[in-house]
């Protein structure tokens, strides 16, 4: 699985709001793809069964790392959807905690 080895700073899920996004995806081995879709979907139904929450790791534009720890209400073909309309690219995803 691949990994990015940056420092990664810890937003509030609001946050995300005023973040610009790359259109590339953040992985490039389609092992990792399939596995990160794999734990977005079950990150997904551990959201929706018992509103847990996790560790989302995700890169912007800039190329700068981030990490928020919420809840995961839907995830779509292109993009994942958090409480109040928040939502993040799925290829700017590198990681689910």
């Amino acid at each position: 699985m691949e990994t990015l080895e940056k420092e990664v700073m810890v937003l509030e899920k609001e946050q995300v709001l005023g973040l610009r996004f790359s259109t590339a995806d953040v992985l490039s081995e389609e092992a990792s793809i399939k596995q990160r879709y794999l734990d977005l979907q079950r990150s997904q139904i551990l959201g929706n069964i018992s509103r847990g929450k996790v560790w989302i790791y995700f890169e912007t534009a800039e190329k700068q790392a981030f990490k928020i720890y919420t809840t995961i209400w839907a995830v779509g073909d292109r993009f994942i959807s958090l409480k109040r309309g928040i939502t993040i690219p799925i290829g700017s995803i590198y990681k689910i905690d």
